[in-house]
């Protein structure tokens, strides 16, 4: 993801269908922070949210990747991704989480990764359940409501 990406990405994170489990819809210059946090985060852990690129036009549909986040007050390396609306329910966040997952296995020391979202998320739910997470548990946030957290093993994911 680089600053030419700010155009594309902010047709995907000022959407606010797509960003309606999120806390807010992006303005440009929080885009513009998206992806300077991004490039950061490839710094300091060798990963970070990457751009989705669409193979046909070459353009970016959004992003997906890596993020360590804090999941119920546990640190945890966290599968995200927005895709543009039209084209989601293309598989677009499914292969994309899926090529995730199993570049985490391959290049870091992690065992597990998770994926966590709104209870009423039932698209990311849906993402989760095909690449082989499983439920592992919901609480409550005082912001979010009902959090549901999804994961799957390194031992899982390869049996797989």
């Amino acid at each position: 993801m680089t600053e030419d990406d700010c155009d594309d990405l902010f047709a995907v994170l000022a959407d606010s269908s797509i960003m309606q489990h999120y806390p807010y819809t992006f303005d440009e210059g929080r885009v513009k922070n998206w992806i300077n946090r991004n490039q950061r985060r490839y710094r300091v852990f060798g990963f970070g949210l990457w751009a989705v690129i669409e193979k046909e036009t070459g353009k970016m549909i959004g992003d997906c990747g890596l993020t360590m986040q804090n999941v119920n007050g546990f640190i945890l390396p966290e599968i995200g991704y927005h895709i543009r609306k039209d084209r989601q329910r293309n598989g677009f966040a499914s292969e994309g989480a899926l090529a995730t997952m199993k570049w985490l296995f391959d290049n870091t020391p992690f065992q597990e990764v998770f994926s966590y979202m709104h209870k009423s998320n039932f698209p990311s739910v849906g993402v989760a359940l095909k690449n082989g997470m499983r439920l592992l548990y919901e609480y409550e946030d005082e912001r979010e409501g009902t959090v549901s957290v999804y994961g799957i093993t390194k031992e899982e994911f390869f049996a797989r």
